[in-house]
């Protein structure tokens, strides 16, 4: 039998390697901030190196010190002002750039902060094209520099007039974040959590300044859009905080932190909260109620505080289940059932005007979760036999294949069309990349019930591929993202999507799921480069650029796009803009303006306002709240 040839690879003592600090960082920097991104999605990796460096500042604050801090971010340069006792100035180097080195790991220094990894300036530096530190510490003052994590200046100590505290300035280095921009909405709700879980503490950005007095009150008050049936039940105790209340939304929408840290992916603090809510419910009103007729439309905000979190990964999204209660004597599930039992179980014989309100809910959706289950069944069937992933939705290999690659890895188109879905799906990145194809212009769904989701066909079979019948936990794709012509149809599609989405389920979009498609408006070449424009300013730029009589597209339709130059607009330089809710608005009076009857001024919207809202640092342009009046 022949044997066949089988290359070397040469497997030797010099194939093995050890990475110094900046450069594992830089390698696998995945595995120390998760994903990349250029700034579009706020889990991008650009916030996790300010989320970082705050972190220090907070911890400062929560041992005692240093009641205010000052973060400014302009050109893309980040600077980050505490007045705590500044890093001791013999340590400012290795605390930035020696690996397993900090305070953090003295549980009396630091008992209950996030950053216990001694990690988090460390991948600031070497992920950052310029990164400065300076501490300032009883009349003395140290400084150093570092350019992708090497150090470039390391200044003596000296004297100085500053208050104590530490300076943190760093600009991400461009080749690993691209085409990187700030969203300053982002940053604001960012530091407005940090102010809503640190009473007292005040924190300017580029001078405005963020302040609570109410903690997780004041945190549901300003991101509920929607109107509350009760004024909201506000549960504090030793190391743990609980706010809630019922809306008028669909879903269940959670804000969960540990530490102060955001767990966007919640947990078992938040699982707990979860489950205890419904026990405890059931108990008060003695009835075996439904755990969905309890949870549909809260909207809760709990926060813990422990020593020793045990996270899923180092960018502490998700606690695990490991984690001890504060008092290391019980699991911390057990300890959030208590609490939830023993509070909320007071406030609700204390406030009978609360627990009236909250039965009248439960008994709401009960009504209505019954008067769909009997058509949820053949709305389901319908959907196989439509033969969903053949026709409707083109999958991505994410999802059948052996290899595991996270959600967050992956993205969904919806389109409408038989050109333009065949274009993305040609051009789209077949292992992380889907597309649904719309048929037609959806159902204009504002003021209808949940029921239509199952009756429509369309709306059902998209329900059925994103996986959210039962809220977000199976929620199949990291970013759904519409992609539909630039003109007044297209626009109106957008608008009946986001509808869909904003009336059923919100959480999709107030979890920064959603994002809109941008897709060159102009192509501008002559023989020897090419420009692809997104704006008439962009397309004036490029004919300049270009010199005289250049051949210039205008792209009236995303059919219009050939597959090849497609895979260039949705691969790594793809434009998305992040659908996001204004605070000015509730989603029902947004709704309401939008798709109700007021069809003139709706109509004006659509063809006057076809590009949406800037809100970015620097001034460049992102998305949207649907547009604002």
């Amino acid at each position: 039998m022949a044997t066949k040839n089988i290359p070397e690879h040469g497997y030797t003592e010099e194939s093995i390697r050890s990475l110094d600090w900046k450069e594992h960082i830089r390698t696998r920097p995945g595995m120390y901030i998760g994903k990349l991104g250029d700034g579009s999605s706020k889990d991008d990796g650009i916030y996790v190196l300010l989320k970082e460096t705050i972190d220090n500042s907070i911890d400062e604050f929560v041992m005692g010190y240093g009641k205010h801090i000052e973060v400014n971010i302009t050109d893309g340069k980040v600077e980050v002002r505490d007045y705590g006792r500044g890093i001791p100035l013999g340590k400012v180097i290795e605390c930035v750039s020696k690996i397993n080195t900090g305070g953090k790991y003295d549980s009396k220094a630091f008992q209950k902060s996030v950053g216990l990894n001694g990690v988090g300036t460390k991948a600031v530096n070497a992920l950052s094209d310029f990164f400065r530190v300076q501490s300032i510490r009883d009349g003395k003052t140290k400084v150093a520099e570092f350019k992708k994590g090497d150090i470039t200046l390391n200044e003596k100590e000296k004297s100085t007039g500053e208050k104590n505290g530490t300076m943190f300035t760093f600009i991400p280095d461009d080749s690993v974040f691209h085409n990187y921009r700030y969203n300053a909405e982002y940053i604001q709700n960012m530091l407005w959590n940090y102010v809503f879980l640190n009473k007292g503490l005040s924190i300017y950005f580029n001078g405005e300044k963020f302040f609570s007095e109410n903690g997780l009150r004041d945190l549901l008050q300003r991101n509920v859009s929607d109107e509350v049936l009760y004024p909201v039940i506000h549960l504090k105790g030793e190391d743990i905080e609980i706010a809630f209340t019922h809306t008028t939304a669909y879903g269940e929408d959670y804000y969960s932190f540990v530490n102060g840290q955001h767990t966007t992916q919640g947990g078992t603090h938040q699982a707990a909260f979860r489950e205890a809510i419904v026990k405890t419910i059931r108990e008060f009103y003695k009835k075996e109620f439904d755990p969905s007729d309890v949870r549909t439309s809260i909207v809760a905000a709990i926060s813990v505080r422990i020593q020793e979190p045990v996270f899923e990964s180092q960018t502490k999204t998700k606690l695990g289940s490991l984690t001890m209660a504060p008092d290391g004597g019980q699991q911390i599930r057990t300890w959030v059932n208590d609490f939830v039992k023993n509070e909320l179980d007071n406030y609700l014989h204390k406030h009978p005007e609360a627990a009236d309100a909250i039965l009248k809910k439960i008994q709401q959706s009960e009504r209505e979760r019954k008067e769909i289950a009997g058509i949820k069944k053949l709305a389901n069937e319908r959907a196989k036999k439509a033969n969903l992933h053949n026709k409707k939705l083109r999958d991505c290999r994410v999802h059948f294949n052996t290899k595991h690659i996270e959600r967050l890895e992956s993205t969904i188109f919806i389109t409408e069309g038989d050109s333009a879905s065949g274009s993305i799906t040609k051009a789209r990145e077949v292992n992380t990349q889907a597309v649904f194809s719309l048929k037609g212009k959806p159902l204009n769904c504002y003021g209808l019930t949940k029921k239509v989701v199952y009756e429509n066909e369309e709306f059902n079979l998209l329900q059925n591929a994103l996986d959210i019948e039962d809220g977000l936990d199976e929620l199949r794709y990291n970013k759904i993202v519409i992609a539909t012509d630039a003109d007044v149809d297209g626009m109106h599609i957008r608008l009946l999507l986001m509808t869909f989405f904003l009336q059923f389920f919100p959480e999709l979009v107030k979890s920064n799921h959603v994002y809109i498609l941008q897709t060159p408006l102009f192509r501008v070449r002559n023989k020897k480069e090419t420009i692809y424009c997104y704006s008439d300013k962009e397309r004036v730029n490029a004919i300049g650029k270009l010199g005289p009589k250049p051949e210039i597209t205008r792209f009236k339709g995303l059919g219009e796009i050939s597959p090849d130059e497609f895979s260039g607009f949705i691969g790594k330089n793809i434009r998305l803009e992040p659908v996001l809710i204004s605070q000015d608005e509730t989603i029902h009076k947004l709704l309401d303006y939008y798709m109700g009857k007021n069809t003139p001024e709706r109509q004006e919207f659509i063809i006057g306002k076809l590009r949406v809202e800037k809100n970015v640092v620097e001034d460049q342009p992102m998305t949207s709240v649907m547009g604002k009046q």
